[in-house]
Formats: structure tokens, sequence, C-alpha cells
């Protein structure tokens, strides 16, 4: 069992994924959690006004379960699960992040200053969570898809436009990481 608590090295989690990938392509499916939220709003019928929402999300039922999945074992993983001792952060980040007033995670996955309650109380802090989550849906969007998809299903589809997105990606968190971060905070 203490394998489970431990954190997986990237062969074993990379391969697990491999095999999902693999059945997915071989039953038809593509990977990708912004769908999820297309399908959730066409549920609510939001089809019948928007003509972006008006598909047949039944054919992505099997999706959905990914979604509840994802949440169901993020809640286990979190609350049963944890370990984070065994979480090895960098020291220079460690220090990069107290200039800028941010606390090292002290045993903890993720550090109080961006994660916590107390985050809901400034009101800076709530306009960069609804900045940011409106910048992740249009990009999303824009990109005809979300990291996940793109680079785990999408890459392993050889898919060009994929490739050129998580290019996308890291360069815009290279960008957000050294130059918006400390801007911010």
């Amino acid at each position: 069992m203490s394998v489970i608590f431990q954190t997986w090295p990237w062969y074993a989690a990379g391969f697990l994924i491999g095999m999902v990938m693999l059945s997915l392509i071989y039953f038809g499916k593509n990977f990708g959690m912004s769908t999820n939220l297309q399908s959730l709003c066409s549920m609510t019928g939001l089809g019948k006004r928007i003509e972006y929402f008006d598909f047949d999300w039944k054919a992505n039922r099997w999706n959905l379960l990914v979604v509840l999945g994802a949440m169901a074992g993020g809640f286990v993983a979190v609350h049963f699960m944890s370990d984070p001792s065994n979480v090895a952060i960098n020291p220079k980040t460690i220090a990069q992040l107290s200039q800028m007033g941010i606390d090292a995670p002290n045993g903890q996955l993720m550090p109080q200053a961006l994660f916590g309650e107390q985050i809901w109380k400034s009101p800076k802090s709530i306009l960069i969570l609804l900045g940011g989550g409106i910048l992740i849906g249009f990009g999303t969007r824009y990109a005809g898809g979300c990291t996940s998809g793109h680079a785990i299903s999408g890459l392993s589809n050889l898919q060009l436009p994929s490739l050129k997105a998580v290019i996308g990606f890291f360069i815009g968190g290279l960008i957000m990481a050294h130059f918006l971060l400390p801007l911010l905070f």
C-alpha cells in the first residue's frame, strides 16, 4: 500500500497515461476536459439559443465520467493519500517565492498565500482569479482545446495544431512565471 501513497515516478505515470490514450484511440475517442464544459452547457439547453452549444452531448457522456473521476480522485488524493513530505521543492524556487511574499509550503503541497482561504478576502486576489479564469476560458476555445486535450490527446494523435498549442502553453507559462508573477505579487 505504501506505493499508492508515494509520489509515482514519471515513467510509471507516463506509462499509465499512454495506456489510457491507446485505449481511447482504439475506441475512436478524444480526451479533453474543456469539451465537458461545452457538453454541460449543451445539457442545460443553451443549444436552443446559441448555435455553438447545439450538438449531441450524449455522444460525450463517457467524458463527463472523466470529470467526475478527476474530482473524486483529487478529493481522495488530497484528503486521504497525500504525503507532501516526499515532494522536493528546489531551494532556489522557495527563495524566489519568499521574495514575492509567498511562503514555502511547509509540509503542504501548495503555498497558503496562493491557495489558502484568505485569497477570498482580498479584492486583488479575486480580480486575479476572475481575470485568469476568463483568459483561460477564452484561450481554451481559441486554441481549440485545453492543455490536457492538446498535450495528451492531440500529441498522441500526432496533430500539428496540438504541437503548436503545447509550445504556446509552455511559452505562456514561462512568461507568467518569470515576468508576470513578480509584477502581481
